[in-house]
């Protein structure tokens, strides 16, 4: 059993997978305090110092803070937006390297597909 389990735990993929969380929650943290520290007070400025969340309601006794749950949602869609970007701009990226890629192999012939090709420009010099 513990050789399985070492195994599967010391596989690529799985330590793959632990780093992608690190650091995916060491990006969180990022993104998360440029929501809060500069992008909402920055929006509050815009809309005159509006605050979600100092919103609530009473509910009888208890009190139902919906601001908090607002200011989340839109921390939410802050974040979602910046991973987008940044992803979209990493497929750019990527996009580019791979055309340049193809640009490479397309000009690496061999003698053979040379002189193949030279044969097939002389014939259609001859039919024209």
């Amino acid at each position: 059993m513990w050789k399985d389990f070492k195994e599967f735990a010391f596989k690529g993929n799985v330590l793959d997978l632990a780093v992608a969380v690190v650091i995916g929650a060491a990006f969180g943290k990022i993104v998360s305090s440029l929501v809060e520290n500069i992008i909402t007070p920055l929006i509050g400025i815009l809309v005159g110092g509006v605050n979600f969340k100092g919103l609530s309601v009473m509910v009888g006794d208890a009190e139902v803070t919906y601001g908090v749950f607002l200011q989340n949602v839109f921390d939410f869609l802050i974040i979602a937006f910046s991973i987008f970007m940044i992803l979209r701009g990493l497929m750019k990226l990527k996009r580019q390297k791979e055309e340049e890629v193809v640009e490479e192999t397309e000009e690496e012939l061999t003698v053979q597909e040379e002189l193949l090709r030279e044969i097939r420009d002389l014939l259609k010099e001859q039919k024209n």
